[in-house]
């Protein structure tokens, strides 16, 4: 199956600030009609690739281009996107029928085509009952629908989402990102999210782009951002993971053992990308779910070691439990919730794992 065409390219593209770089020589792709989020901790420069597309800032070094064509010289209004802001944005003063006109008014589009244009907007978005209201009645979902509506009414190439869910309580925000998903099924646009939430970037997501001080740590879809991290910094971001730095001991065909600064020994099945340099530094990833937990000794000769229970947290769905090695190190481990009972605090444990549940990753 072929690629989609390029809707968004950055090309070695640099922003600074009083002199440091917030955006750090980024090459990006985004496909059309993919729903792409750019994901990192606070002040790691996601924003400012947003406004880099938009034309909010323009770039000090690099080329950033949209359907091709270069934006160096093109001012905002005159680019084939528009932006949905975590404020929403919206004008008080006027209603949500206005609030969504405003921008085809601007440029001057005929009555009938905005008015057919702003009843649209107002299907996709489920909003049409409430087009006479002013944002001060609106819930923050209701807003949120609304700034979406402004965007889509302009029928962009390219919708520019900035934390467009960060303001919302849990339960609204999971309900939206819903929306949000169907919007995109539905339309057939180009989505780029700018989201500090894992989660939230996992779940929307057709790929991500870790961003760390600037600079692309991996690229990849949910799944490979997840299941195979390329860096510590994206195995411990993207969700939760058990992390322990050690040196590569012995290396054969089929796995690696690593000997850890804290006297364990890890195997680790070995992939295309595992490092295999003999005393390399690496750090060894478990994801807290892919750990098993026994109060006997399992028959196992490798990644089993003793512990003692040290704190239960109950999550609903699921347990997490905190347990400490016999070396001191503090493991998290989650496990479904099957209603039984829970060992008590200080009860001796065995954590375990498979070689193949694992990943090695140059540090």
């Amino acid at each position: 199956m072929a690629l989609q065409p390029l809707d968004v390219e950055l090309r070695n593209v640099f922003k600074f600030f009083n002199q440091e770089p917030a955006v750090n020589g980024v090459d990006l792709d985004v496909r059309q009609g993919e729903f792409f989020s750019i994901l990192g901790p606070s002040g790691c420069g996601k924003t400012t690739i947003l406004r880099l597309i938009a034309g909010f800032e323009k770039a000090d070094a690099g080329k950033v281009l949209i359907q091709g064509q270069s934006m160096a010289n093109v001012p905002p209004y005159r680019r084939p996107v528009n932006t949905v802001f975590q404020s929403y944005a919206l004008f008080n003063h006027l209603n949500v029928w206005d609030n969504i006109a405003f921008g085809l008014r601007l440029k001057r589009f005929r009555k009938s085509e905005i008015d057919n244009r702003v009843k649209e907007a107002l299907k996709l978005v489920k909003m049409e009952s409430l087009r006479s209201r002013f944002p001060n009645q609106l819930s923050g979902g209701q807003q949120q629908r609304v700034a979406l509506a402004r965007a889509l009414v302009n029928r962009p190439s390219v919708v520019l989402l900035d934390e467009p869910l960060g303001a919302l309580d849990l339960k609204l925000r999971k309900e939206m990102q819903v929306e949000l998903l169907n919007l995109h099924k539905n339309l057939g646009l180009t989505f780029i999210m700018v989201t500090h939430d894992q989660e939230e970037a996992l779940s929307l997501s057709d790929r991500i782009a870790v961003i760390n001080q600037g600079k692309i740590e991996q690229i990849g879809t949910p799944s490979q951002i997840y299941e195979f991290p390329r860096t510590s910094f994206v195995a411990d971001f993207i969700g939760d993971t058990n992390l322990f730095s050690g040196e590569i001991a012995a290396v054969n065909s089929t796995n690696i053992q690593i000997e850890t600064k804290t006297g364990f020994t890890i195997i680790v099945t070995r992939a295309e990308d595992t490092p295999t340099e003999l005393s390399q530094t690496v750090v060894v990833s478990v994801r807290p779910e892919k750990i098993q937990l026994s109060l006997y000794p399992p028959n196992l000769l490798t990644n089993c070691f003793e512990g003692r229970l040290v704190n239960v947290m109950y999550l609903g769905t699921h347990v997490n439990y905190v347990v400490e090695l016999t070396n001191g190190i503090s493991i998290n481990v989650l496990q479904p919730n099957t209603f039984g009972g829970f060992p008590d605090r200080d009860t001796p444990i065995y954590a375990w794992w498979a070689e193949s549940d694992c990943l090695a990753i140059r540090q």
